[in-house]
């Protein structure tokens, strides 16, 4: 039977693994630039990574106030309610975080979110529909997994991985551009299996960036659901909360993919072409890993 560490440390190192990836996709889609276009291909580098580092990591350093607004979550304060609050609290003694904001998203669906770059800027969000449906340990059980977002730094993760992700797209998309409107080096001594390898990376390279950046959503939801079993040593609360979203078919009226990624239950993983573009693993399997837990006493 797994253990909540066990399950920590196998999806830690899976990330790790899932960046490196990343990175080695940076290096190739670099390498196919210079071999395909030469001179020309390097100078759109440093372009792509300065335009994906302003745009993502400008979001970033905001991500509270920007969630806020793309979800209409509205900050209340612990008289508004008090039980809340206190739940929140409980949790956060557990887990030694400081104490979020927390805010309200009128909705019906059940759902909730975590956002902040770091544990002193967070905020968790829950629809009046969560809150309306959950019991008392399975709205624990949704709190730790939330809080686990804050303390294992899912917003830097992505936010990393967004980085990523967006300097392949545009630089696929800029030598594209390039080779449509005829750029290109004089090819004549040079080896034609490479140059063909060189134009299927460059192909290739977003999509296989939006894989990975997806497969990494899905590994920090695991490592939440197994860090949040380490907050509250009860995996039967979150289990029993994820049952209750698996029942409900009502879906949030935030569904966009700029914020699907948030959601303790993604609302466009079951439009999703391929579970390989889901960011969160399918949640009967999140239910199942939790039940192991419970039998083995995690």
């Amino acid at each position: 039977m797994p253990s909540f560490r066990a399950l920590q440390r196998a999806n830690q190192r899976k990330t790790i693994a899932l960046l490196f990836g990343l990175a080695l996709l940076i290096w190739l889609i670099s390498f196919a630039a210079m071999t395909y276009f030469g001179g020309q291909g390097i100078g759109i580098i440093p372009i792509a990574v300065a335009i994906s580092l302003i745009s993502v990591w400008g979001s970033y350093y905001a991500s509270d106030k920007l969630v806020v607004k793309m979800t209409g979550a509205k900050v209340i304060e612990e008289s508004d309610n008090p039980k809340l609050f206190n739940l929140v609290r409980e949790v956060c003694i557990a887990s030694g975080a400081p104490m979020p904001k927390v805010a309200i998203v009128i909705d019906p669906a059940p759902n909730a979110f975590a956002t902040g770059r770091d544990p002193e800027h967070a905020l968790i969000a829950f629809t009046t529909g969560i809150l309306e449906v959950m019991e008392r340990d399975e709205l624990q059980g949704v709190v730790a997994h939330e809080m686990a977002h804050v303390l294992n730094r899912d917003t830097l993760v992505s936010a990393v991985a967004a980085t990523s992700a967006g300097a392949i797209a545009l630089m696929s998309d800029f030598l594209m551009r390039t080779l449509w409107f005829g750029g290109r080096r004089d090819r004549s001594n040079s080896n034609p299996i490479l140059i063909l390898l060189s134009l299927v990376v460059i192909l290739l390279a977003p999509i296989a960036a939006l894989l990975i950046r997806s497969a990494i959503s899905r590994k920090r939801e695991s490592l939440a659901d197994a860090t949040a079993v380490e907050f509250t040593r009860n995996p039967t609360g979150l289990r029993k909360a994820l049952e209750v979203l698996a029942r409900d078919s009502t879906v949030v009226a935030a569904k966009s993919t700029a914020v699907a990624h948030i959601w303790i239950e993604s609302p466009l993983d079951g439009k999703a072409v391929s579970q390989l573009f889901a960011t969160h693993p399918p949640i009967q399997e999140r239910i199942a890993t939790l039940r192991r837990l419970e039998a083995g006493g995690f």
